[in-house]
């Protein structure tokens, strides 16, 4: 079959074309349509394919294959007829802002860093780069900064089809070797890069970069940024949450990293309060226990960790099984000791007794049960 002419390398803008069916064979999640010609852009390189209609026909998938474009469709198509193509334009252009911002920033890294771009994705929730170096974060500002003054400087983003000659005279980054013609993104200041995707006509169109993470990544850096009107979401959403942490702080938007802080460390004193309070009741409570007595408790609001702490403290002061309950969930949470005894087969009973579930070590065993009703849990121990 003739390979497809590509609309959309030279005319990046181009949403809607007409083209002549030259195949359509069905698939098992549709038809795969064939045209002489194409703006829709395959998968490929990191970019998602272009989606859209091929006259009432949904267009889901693009894909190449030795040259040609397959068109995954949810209806079938006539050979010999011409059909028109539109192109989701709000999708294209996102791609494009991505690809365009990406080139930028890896261009600008490569420059200042040496870093090479050995990974690239476009996802419908981030962009993903991944450098073959480690990378600081003060290294990362620069480079964002530096993206951004690209961006202002509104360059042109030029395609370029070098012959053999002018290939071997030119600096260019490639993940790999390439073979044929090869078509160049390059952007002046920036980027010199091959690449088969969709960008847009000018830096400034790419609007803001936003490096938002930043990862250690099989001995690099995984990088996830957002360009354009994505970056605009995710700041736009960023200070609308600053600003209500603001709000509920009565702290001014450029002060509540340190109202957070300040607020953490007066919660980590009011824990650490709070559990000496703890420590001094449930000694009180262990010095009520005889020696020899079975103790079973229920006590309100207590956490996983303080319900451990009361069972130990109780288990102290005698040999009987001890167990206490802390309304928690949908039912009841335990913790039980029995001092010099395993008391993994008590809990198990426990659980099978009350429908409950949980685990530990012969000396602790917590977990939950189902079951509500305190007075048929004291029944339940009383039959020990």
């Amino acid at each position: 079959m003739e390979p497809t002419k590509r609309i959309y390398e030279n005319e990046s803008f181009c949403f809607e074309f007409t083209g002549h069916v030259l195949d359509c064979q069905p698939d098992k999640k549709g038809w795969l349509v064939v045209l002489d010609r194409t703006a829709f852009f395959p998968e490929g390189g990191g970019q998602p394919a272009d989606t859209g209609l091929l006259g009432q026909a949904h267009v889901l998938d693009v894909h190449i294959r030795e040259n040609v474009i397959y068109h995954l469709t949810d209806a079938p198509l006539t050979p010999g007829q011409e059909v028109k193509g539109q192109v989701d334009s709000t999708r294209r252009i996102d791609h494009m802002e991505q690809h365009t911002g990406e080139h930028i920033l890896s261009g600008i890294l490569h420059s200042l860093y040496g870093v090479e771009n050995v990974g690239f994705g476009i996802s419908a929730d981030n962009v993903r780069l991944d450098a073959n170096l480690e990378l600081s974060a003060e290294q990362l500002a620069a480079a964002e900064e530096a993206a951004n003054a690209a961006i202002r400087a509104d360059s042109p983003v030029q395609v370029l089809y070098p012959t053999d000659q002018e290939l071997a005279a030119m600096t260019y980054r490639s993940k790999k070797e390439l073979e044929g013609q090869v078509r160049i993104v390059a952007i002046p200041g920036s980027d010199v890069c091959a690449c088969c995707g969709t960008h847009l006509a000018r830096t400034g169109q790419v609007g803001i970069i936003k490096i938002l993470s930043a990862e250690k990544y099989k001995g690099g850096t995984r990088l996830s940024l957002a360009c354009g009107g994505r970056a605009w979401k995710v700041l736009t959403h960023d200070h609308d949450q600053v600003s209500q942490i603001s709000a509920l702080l009565s702290a001014k938007p450029d002060q509540v990293a340190q109202a957070v802080q300040r607020q953490g460390e007066e919660l980590a004193a009011q824990k650490q309060r709070c559990a000496l309070a703890e420590t001094h009741w449930f000694e009180s409570l262990a010095g009520q226990v005889k020696p020899g007595e079975k103790q079973v408790m229920l006590a309100e609001n207590l956490s996983p960790d303080s319900l451990r702490r009361l069972c130990l403290a109780l288990s102290e002061k005698t040999d009987a099984p001890c167990a206490v309950f802390s309304p928690g969930g949908s039912g009841l949470a335990y913790a039980l000791a029995w001092a010099g005894q395993d008391v993994r087969p008590l809990g198990k009973a426990l659980n099978e007794a009350l429908s409950g579930r949980g685990g530990g070590k012969p000396v602790l065993v917590q977990g939950s049960i189902a079951e509500t009703d305190f007075e048929k849990v004291r029944a339940f121990f009383e039959t020990l």
